[in-house]
């Protein structure tokens, strides 16, 4: 299955590659994609499950989703900037096709293996008390104040409200399907060793954001070797929508950089 995508200046070179987050689509990048298009050819997938793309009854890894949108458009390798969920599916591609990744950058990035702290905790079964009830709409909500910083303005929280709406639409719907059919979507899990990237690898922390993830940025850094740390004071979890003028500048230095200043 292709996933739905934007493919802006596909004549420019070198490919940047945005992966959103877990909570959000490829509209995410909205702010910021335009001002990279004018520099990099930039392609934005909804990864399955979110955007248009569906979650159909199969299996799949989403590193195999992206690695197949670039055979798509035949772009060899690329830049990965990944936020959250985005952020550990690049690592997951630098693992599984380490030839397609010639750079990361991770914003907040998700990872699997490290024991989630109470705040996230907590944010986990409140949603899952949310969704079991039926409040849909509580859940947006939920997730609209947990990942955005507090003066993140009124249209950026609009849009991860409708993005996540959107997500859970698609993603509620297959788990029903699953229970009516016996059949659902087969995530595979993708083992990453921290110590096997070979490429030049940016994280980036949000000062505001939650314990967990600043623990997992912490710990990325501490074990890409060669990667480098950056503290965001004022971010919560999605800095591309709470300052997208301060991510795209953020972008700009690290993807136009000397990939030999950051490398292992």
């Amino acid at each position: 299955m292709l996933l739905a995508h934007d493919d802006a200046s596909p004549e420019a070179s070198p490919a940047v590659v945005l992966l959103h987050a877990g909570v959000a689509d490829r509209r995410m990048w909205d702010p910021v994609a335009g001002h990279l298009a004018h520099t990099f050819r930039v392609v934005r997938p909804d990864l399955r499950g979110h955007g248009d793309t569906p979650l159909p009854p199969e299996e799949y890894a989403d590193a195999d989703d992206v690695a197949a949108l670039l055979d798509h458009l035949e772009i060899a390798e690329a830049a990965v900037v990944g936020a959250s969920f985005g952020g550990r599916v690049a690592l997951e591609l630098a693992t599984r096709h380490p030839a397609r990744v010639r750079q990361l950058v991770l914003l907040n990035p998700g990872l699997r293996g490290l024991d989630p702290t109470p705040d996230a905790a907590a944010f986990d079964a409140a949603e899952a008390a949310l969704l079991d009830s039926g409040d849909v709409e509580g859940a947006v909500r939920l997730n609209v104040r947990t990942w955005l910083a507090d003066g993140a303005a009124l249209s950026a929280r609009e849009a991860l409200a409708a993005m996540q709406r959107r997500a859970f639409e698609v993603q509620l719907a297959a788990d029903e399907a699953e229970v009516a059919t016996g059949t659902g979507p087969r995530p595979e899990r993708v083992e990453v060793d921290l110590s096997r990237v070979a490429v030049p690898t940016l994280v980036v922390a949000g000062g505001r954001d939650l314990d967990h993830f600043r623990n997992v940025a912490a710990h990325v850094a501490a074990h890409v070797p060669g990667a480098e740390l950056t503290h965001l004071p004022w971010s919560a979890h999605l800095p591309a929508l709470e300052r997208p003028d301060a991510v795209v500048t953020l972008l700009l230095d690290a993807l136009r950089d000397d990939p030999g200043v950051h490398a292992p």
